[in-house]
């Protein structure tokens, strides 16, 4: 779960980085493509707001699941949460 979380802290500085890394060990992590280089710093500073997104994501498909339970219009972002 820690490598996605560094995955997705990286493509917050850079949303077109291009990085692999191996487990959860940031001595791993390797940058493709003329993706600057990351410090670990760096990368653990945007843990937060990559959180905040999780919650945003798991808080918007309770909205959407709630809604439909009780027959409400979903909005756009709420059905786009829904796997059909």
């Amino acid at each position: 779960m820690m490598g996605f979380k560094i995955l997705n802290a990286c493509k917050k500085i850079y949303p077109n980085a291009e990085v692999t890394i191996k487990g959860e060990d940031f001595s791993t992590i390797q940058f493709h493509n003329g993706t600057p280089t990351m410090t670990e710093a760096e990368i653990r500073a945007q843990f937060p707001a990559v959180e905040q997104d999780e919650q945003d994501k798991i808080n918007l498909k309770a909205s959407a699941k709630a809604k439909l339970i009780a027959g409400e219009q979903l909005t756009q972002e709420e059905a786009d949460t829904i796997v059909l």
